[in-house]
């Protein structure tokens, strides 16, 4: 089943069981897919959904720690409930000590030996950790690796 199946399926259930935040969040993440394809000219596989997913999931974090670092816990206990559901249609997300194994494969791979082979190391690294993990804890913990 593929990951716009399983949307399809879960805005069902959650249209059935009148969960609107859950449906809202669906129907937020379709259309953020939708208007993607509209502008790739194309329909996505699920490795582009996933992609897309992993930006919206992204904005949801930022969204949510500049809400609470201005005081918003509602609205930051929103966004972090919609990226609960934004991140149930994501791979499982992998740990930190997988994502040091998957650089150290990267950098025997490369014969990155210092900083400016970042560049290197993070293409092989993101293309095996993308919707897997959080981009931003890969390029902290790759930098931590070259320093």
């Amino acid at each position: 089943m593929s990951l716009l199946e399983q949307m399809n399926t879960s805005m069902k259930e959650a249209m059935r069981a009148k969960d609107s935040l859950r449906l809202n969040a669906i129907r937020l993440v379709k259309s953020s897919i939708k208007n993607k394809e509209i502008e790739a000219r194309k329909e996505f596989d699920d490795q582009e959904v996933i992609g897309v997913l992993s930006s919206l999931v992204k904005q949801r974090r930022e969204s949510a720690q500049v809400y609470r670092d201005n005081g918003r816990i509602d609205l930051a206990e929103k966004e972090e409930k919609e990226l609960a559901v934004i991140q149930e249609f994501l791979p499982r997300q992998i740990g930190e000590e997988e994502i040091k194994a998957i650089i150290e494969e990267a950098v025997l791979e490369t014969g990155a030996a210092s900083m400016r082979d970042m560049g290197k190391v993070m293409k092989i690294v993101t293309g095996k950790t993308v919707g897997c993990a959080d981009g931003r804890l890969v390029s902290e913990l790759v930098k931590t690796r070259l320093a």
